[in-house]
């Protein structure tokens, strides 16, 4: 089995790019949380959006940004339900259109196996601007992974909560809306309304039939 997860409000409990605002002060921030939640919930084109936020951004230093994103908080009940996938044996794969400052940190805190992220670029220890990899249809980043490992439809959960991850749905035939926008929530197989990772645990016990083995 392999369980797809977006980064940011689901396997992080943060935005990146609206925390990094605060070095610029509320009126900034409060900038970048408009653009980042109209993304969110799919009003305007997403990598437009991404690329403002950035560029609004410009000048901060990559020591400031780099120890903002190695203290954004695991989202409650990540590493558990994390820990007990892998005793599993499943295939955890995280894709984001955040940036692999933030995302790097999850291979050994939360053992994923392959992570998909978008690089910000700094200049002379400056930020100033985005290589953007994975796109609105982040679909299209995971779908080499999932063939190369022989996975099917039938395999695949998908764990997200915004308008830009919509497109994963079309590779799973169990999705997971955790603390979604409306068209999430709308599509989703379930959803999860409370910020606790670790309820999905008895979920997947009941919808995939697993036994635990008692030590």
């Amino acid at each position: 089995m392999l369980v797809i997860f977006d980064v940011e409000g689901v396997l992080l409990n943060a935005e990146y790019l609206p925390v990094l605002a605060k070095l610029m002060g509320p009126k900034k921030e409060e900038e970048i949380w408009d653009i980042t939640n109209k993304g969110i919930r799919g009003e305007i084109n997403w990598e437009e959006g991404l690329k403002e936020r950035v560029h609004a951004l410009r000048g901060i230093e990559f020591s400031q940004a780099h120890k903002i994103a190695q203290n954004l908080e695991i989202m409650p009940g990540a590493r558990e339900l994390c820990s007990f996938l892998k005793g599993l044996d499943w295939k955890l794969v995280a894709v984001s259109g955040g940036f692999n400052i933030i995302t790097d940190r999850l291979h050994t805190e939360l053992q994923i196996d392959k992570i998909f992220s978008n690089d910000l670029i700094f200049r002379d220890g400056k930020l100033e601007d985005v290589d953007i990899r994975v796109t609105s249809d982040k679909s299209a980043s995971v779908k080499k992974y999932i063939e190369e490992n022989g996975f099917l439809r039938d395999e695949i959960i998908v764990v997200v909560d915004g308008a830009n991850d919509l497109k994963l749905f079309d590779l799973s035939a169990f999705t997971v809306g955790f603390c979604p926008v409306e068209v999430i929530r709308e599509k989703a197989n379930i959803v999860i309304e409370e910020k606790d990772l670790s309820v999905l645990i008895p979920i997947f016990k009941e919808k995939f039939r697993i036994k635990v083995n008692p030590s």
